[in-house]
């Protein structure tokens, strides 16, 4: 999944209401105390739940005062309008004018169009998750290190150039399928690329081979980097509860491919609104938006708290509550309060892909495996932890 991230810089302050009257702002203790928020994962490491909580209370005590309206606060790298309430959600991800701004400071929906052809529903590229991942279930204990080999197992070979480095199976049929060779094909022919640079003396184009912003696989690449925590998460959540896990493993059991494995992408879907590998997102606007008929100019950065308003129990309802059940409702996956890939224009193009690796690599251990043990331990009548540090989760796995 994509980490939308705000240019430097700070925004103009021109802020009317309906002509020329100006806007409530948040006070300097607010606009401190918020950019504390943002500051203390980089200075108190060694803790990683300070953060959420002290962000959740901050923002809570921000829309009390404020009734909810958006309110301009000054924060790190000046200001921002930040949403507190789910009335301003449908706006800000149907708002067109809104761009996500990628880390590398283009447009995060750059490609989009040139890359929604090659996305794939399975097949070949299944294969070859699914593959790596019977290593998984191979040891008794599981943590973020062996996840993170199998998932980078996996993308070695997907973009080898290496003759029968990546297996093909046939044959397929249907869109979906083709959809996946083509990405698997476009995957090879760069990594050729990449390899016949170095070897026709051209030095590499960046850091990585996929450096460029505007990389039509940019974000399916992006989508693999969230993949071996939302795995880690999905896993000790399912430990945690028996009775889904239970149920996902007969599913699993029951059915190879991943477009059948509906429990377990409700599991990863619930796993993600607990655990958003995005907590906030932010936009830039390129033209000038009104909202609760207050006016900001072109230019103005635009925060929602994505982790916050998932876990609003004032909206959510058993909002710190693993239930995976709430995504196999009707029209679930539409709910504007629970986000886990965004809505509209500027949702995660890589989602996709994302769900579908996921839960392969969870059905393909609970098929082998059963979580008898979990690290840290959960308590799951009670509210969950707001923060799930997937460097610190270690699962203990038994043969079925």
């Amino acid at each position: 999944m994509l980490h939308y991230a705000a240019p430097g810089g700070a925004t103009r302050a021109a802020v009317t209401r309906g002509r020329r009257g100006p806007t409530e702002r948040a006070g300097r203790a607010e606009s401190v105390r918020f950019a504390a928020t943002r500051a203390i994962p980089f200075l108190v490491r060694s803790v990683p739940g300070a953060r959420p909580a002290f962000s959740a209370e901050t923002l809570r005590e921000l829309r009390a005062r404020h009734g909810g309206a958006p309110v301009p606060v000054r924060g790190l790298s000046g200001t921002v309008l930040v949403l507190l309430d789910p009335r301003e959600l449908r706006q800000f991800y149907a708002e067109q004018a809104a761009e996500p701004v990628g880390a590398a400071g283009a447009p995060a929906g750059a490609g989009r169009a040139a890359a929604e052809p090659v996305l794939c529903s399975g097949g070949a590229l299944h294969s070859v998750i699914a593959e790596e991942a019977r290593q998984l279930a191979a040891a008794t204990t599981l943590e973020l290190v062996r996840v993170r080999q199998a998932v980078a197992r996996a993308a070695r070979r997907i973009v080898s150039a290496e003759r029968g480095a990546v297996p093909v199976p046939a044959p397929f049929g249907g869109p979906g399928d083709r959809g996946c060779a083509g990405l698997l094909g476009l995957l090879r022919r760069r990594g050729r690329a990449e390899h016949a640079a170095p070897a026709a003396g051209h030095a590499p184009a960046g850091p990585t081979p996929y450096a460029d912003p505007a990389d039509p696989l940019q974000p399916w690449l992006r989508a693999m980097d969230t993949v071996p925590a939302t795995v880690l998460r999905t896993l000790l959540l399912l430990g945690a509860h028996p009775a889904e896990q239970e149920a996902a493993a007969a599913e699993a059991a029951g059915c190879a491919a991943p477009e059948g494995l509906a429990r377990l992408d409700a599991c990863v879907r619930e796993s993600l609104r607990l655990y958003p590998a995005v907590p906030d997102l932010v936009r830039v606007t390129r033209t000038e938006t009104e909202w609760r008929g207050v006016r900001y100019p072109a230019g103005t950065r635009v925060l929602l708290p994505v982790h916050f308003l998932q876990r609003d129990p004032a909206h959510v309802p058993a909002a710190h509550v693993f239930v995976p059940g709430r995504w196999k409702t009707p029209g679930a996956a539409e709910d504007i309060r629970m986000s886990p890939f965004g809505h509209g224009p500027g949702s995660c193009p890589g989602s996709r892909l994302g769900l579908l690796v996921t839960a392969g690599l969870c059905a393909e251990v609970l098929r082998r495996c059963r979580i008898t043990g979990t690290r840290p331990v959960l308590d799951p009548p009670g509210p969950l932890p707001a923060v799930l540090d997937p460097r610190a989760i270690r699962l203990t796995l038994t043969r079925r």
